[in-house]
């Protein structure tokens, strides 16, 4: 686990733990070892907290190129905390320049690590479950690591869009962790790849429960 999310577990995630107390179901879920990928829905920023304070190893997270990439002293501050944290860099742009963050992330599977990804491709607008976008299970097969569903409850109450910080709403947020899904022997074309996705999101709608939207969800600018 790098050294400053290891301190960032201490200072950030011990006070999540004990002074919003999560309800977390599925902990035997998380491997012990190994890669995975964890995909959840995507309510709010503490979406990200609350994940990484319960896995109890080091999860991923995928960060904007933005912060990897910044001049002067608050541009290295950056670069050494997403370096840090084990971030994975991403490009905004889209195309073939956010597949960089896919070349990035399957070594880190292969070789063991935990990755963060947010089918829905950024938050949603209205706390309903959007359509998921393939790149969780084309990386999953490329990888050759399950991938593991999560269900966020309870985090766009405790930080909704637009609030700086997290409220303190004990016991407010749930996180659940679903049975993993293997994905070795899956096969990787289109048709292959969105049965998977469904199935992901299928899991995901279970634990949560809520309403599904069978198109993508609407990406705002300022939206991650």
């Amino acid at each position: 686990m790098p050294l400053i999310y290891s301190i960032g577990k201490v200072i950030v995630g011990v006070p999540l733990m004990t002074g919003w107390r999560p309800t977390v179901e599925g902990l035997e879920h998380i491997p012990r070892s190994g890669g995975a990928i964890f995909a959840g829905n995507h309510l709010s920023v503490a979406d990200e907290l609350f994940l990484g304070a319960v896995v109890p190893r080091h999860l991923a997270f995928w960060a904007k190129s933005d912060y990897f990439t910044g001049t002067g002293v608050k541009g290295f501050l950056n670069r050494k905390l997403m370096e840090g944290l084990g971030a994975i860099r991403v490009e905004r742009a889209g195309g073939r320049a956010a597949l960089t963050a896919f070349d990035a992330a399957i070594p880190a599977l292969k070789g063991g690590d935990l990755v963060a990804v947010y089918p829905e491709g950024t938050r949603s607008p209205d706390g309903r479950l959007y359509r998921g976008r393939t790149g969780v299970a084309r990386l999953a097969v490329a990888a050759g690591v399950p991938i593991i569903p999560v269900g966020m409850l309870g985090t766009d109450k405790v930080q909704p869009i637009g609030q700086l910080y997290p409220k303190l709403m004990r016991g407010a947020v749930t996180v659940k962790f679903g049975k993993p899904i293997e994905t070795i022997g899956r096969a990787d074309d289109r048709t292959a790849l969105r049965e998977l996705t469904d199935q992901v999101m299928g899991e995901i709608q279970k634990m949560t429960g809520q309403e599904y939207v069978p198109r993508y969800a609407p990406k705002k600018p300022d939206q991650a």
